[in-house]
């Protein structure tokens, strides 16, 4: 589009079950290497799921003793993140003016507040705000443009994408880190959605429990972390030489206004966001060269988005992969993880496999990607996000090649 300017992906920061760095997480997702087993929710162990945890987690490195204190573990992984997307794109090369954040979480503080009931100390209300990942971020970083924060469930992450990208284009700041955070795996969380059946509760083989658009499928497998972007004017990415991993050309947002937790089963308002997303984009169906799919192995949302694709796109016409059968569902994190998979799907020329899929369930008429990675041209690769609450956010990621300034 015209008369505004292009949009660069120069610095990706991601922290983790299935990787505590982009190239770990890629190659995680190439070899179908599952970030899933079994987790006690709980000290007792009477509540025990299969998870995607980061065990390994070590927040010390990064973060002063008093920070910690100040943080929810998610807002831990929210600013570890940011600092590394920040280090990858070489550091923010505009006034503290013009920089800016977004964060996307569905959760926020949960930890911090189940952990402080009954007892919560100075620190508590603090802990528990969703913007504190902005504030922290902000804090960091030396941020003192625009610092928001968005909650829009599963879809907070490619919100805080697609709105970071409008922030640019609109001249509201030259550089924008974005992202989404979620650490969720708290006995409540985890009752709760188990009960509600939407989530994996019990499962032979732990790594093999995330199996979206399988016909085994027995819901989402709960997953904690944090990814950012870091976006910039590409003709200032270009001016400092910058390394640029992806553009980012297209944003769609729309709402099915159908049902709390359910999503419209024609897949209209799916198809409307990735739609508009092309359009946004100044791009067609027909150019598309892979789809990132929200794919949460849930049988209502499996079958509602593959009805969408399959509408927009033609049955099986485009390949799609679902990343979650590896990296488990982050819920705010999840739409920001996949935005940082499908830039470097744009990076690697590379459409990553789908796990765990033996049997793909017949009324999903789409052509996974399964067994090796595919390799796809150089063309617009869309992102989609669709979650509780009828949200839906789309972004679409391009090559930089030849793109203008």
């Amino acid at each position: 589009m015209t008369g505004r300017p292009a949009v660069a992906v120069t610095g990706l920061g991601v922290r983790c079950a299935a990787g505590a760095s982009p190239e770990e997480l890629w190659e995680s997702l190439v070899r179908c290497r599952s970030a899933t087993g079994l987790h006690a929710f709980d000290d007792e162990g009477t509540v025990v799921y299969p998870a995607s945890a980061m065990t390994a987690f070590d927040p010390a490195g990064s973060l002063a003793p008093k920070e910690m204190r100040r943080m929810d573990r998610s807002v831990q992984l929210a600013v570890c993140a940011a600092v590394d997307a920040v280090a990858d794109a070489g550091g923010l090369h505009v006034g503290p003016g013009r920089r800016a954040v977004v964060t996307g979480t569905g959760y926020g503080g949960v930890i911090s507040q189940e952990n402080g009931i009954g007892q919560p100390d100075v620190l508590y209300a603090p802990r528990l705000m969703n913007n504190a990942g902005a504030y922290w971020i902000s804090a960091r970083l030396g941020i003192t443009g625009p610092s928001l924060t968005v909650s829009t469930a599963c879809a907070s992450g490619t919100h805080a994408v697609g709105e970071a990208m409008q922030m640019i284009r609109a001249g509201c700041a030259d550089v924008v880190v974005a992202g989404g955070h979620d650490s969720p795996l708290t006995p409540t969380t985890a009752l709760a959605f188990g009960r509600a059946g939407a989530m994996v509760t019990a499962c032979e083989d732990p790594a093999s429990a995330s199996r979206p658009f399988d016909v085994g499928r027995q819901g989402f497998v709960l997953a904690e972390g944090a990814a950012f972007l870091v976006l910039e004017r590409l003709d200032l990415a270009r001016a400092r030489g910058a390394r640029v991993h992806a553009t980012l050309t297209g944003y769609g947002r729309t709402s099915d206004a159908f049902h709390l937790t359910a999503p419209h089963p024609d897949g209209s308002g799916a198809r409307a966001c990735m739609e508009q997303a092309l359009a946004d984009a100044g791009s067609t169906a027909d150019a598309v060269t892979h789809v990132n799919a929200h794919g949460t192995g849930t049988e209502l949302n499996d079958l509602a988005e593959a009805q969408a694709i399959s509408a927009l796109f033609g049955p099986r016409a485009v390949p799609v992969t679902a990343p979650k059968a590896v990296t488990g569902h982050g819920l705010g994190l999840a739409g920001a993880l996949e935005a940082v998979i499908t830039a470097l799907s744009v990076r690697e020329g590379l459409a990553p496999p789908t796990a765990h899929l033996t049997r793909l369930d017949p009324r999903c008429e789409l052509d996974m990607v399964v067994g090796e990675p595919r390799k796809i041209p150089d063309g617009p690769v869309i992102s989609n996000s669709f979650a509780f609450g009828g949200h839906n956010a789309c972004v679409v990621f391009d090559s930089p090649h030849g793109c203008g300034t």
